[in-house]
């Protein structure tokens, strides 16, 4: 049996992380998108959006798992939250419009299944991943290492777990609505 195709994104404008089942990780994204004139922002994220489809084959995916999408009320709109809330349900409308399941993972789930605990620093997640999941290479980076954990935990949910994980960490899997996976 083959494993399956899980993708794991870490969704933002400068610096989406993105991760497949297979070990593979990458991140993109563009400075300055916030300032760009409305029709140019726009053309460029959906220029974004379909970067991170294409790179990660999100829309034939067996799972996706993504980070939640949250903001903080008192901010009003500034850093990018309308951007970087277009690009979200740009890309989770289509990975959605294709059929393929996809999860949505709060931050402390997803550390919780990184370090077996709810809280901890992005140096931590990264540290963990360079330990427990070597085959991602995130060449220090957070948003990639996130998206390697979103990858890992789909792979286990699935039953190809892609390393041996503890079970404070596995308890994260528990905490999750998971999809009925058909493909």
């Amino acid at each position: 049996m083959t494993s399956p195709h899980i993708v794991g994104l870490d969704l933002s404008i400068t610096s989406t992380g993105m991760a497949t089942g297979l070990g593979w990780c990458e991140k993109v994204g563009r400075d300055g998108i916030t300032k760009l004139p409305l029709r140019m922002r726009y053309r460029t994220l959906n220029d974004l959006a379909s970067t991170i489809i294409v790179l990660t084959n999100a829309e034939k995916a067996d799972l996706v798992l993504v980070e939640k999408l949250v903001f903080n009320r008192q901010d009003g709109g500034r850093g990018g939250a309308g951007e970087r809330s277009y690009l979200y349900y740009r890309v989770m409308g289509t990975i959605a419009d294709a059929g393929v399941p996809i999860v949505e993972v709060p931050q402390a789930t997803l550390k919780t299944y990184a370090l077996g605990k709810g809280s901890g620093s992005k140096g931590e997640i990264v540290d963990s991943i360079a330990r427990r999941l070597p085959m991602f290479v995130t060449r220090g980076n957070h948003d990639m290492a996130d998206a390697a954990t979103l990858a890992a935990m789909g792979a286990d949910h699935l039953g190809h777990p892609l390393a041996d994980m503890p079970k404070t960490h596995r308890a994260a899997l528990d905490k999750l609505t998971w999809p009925e996976v058909t493909r």
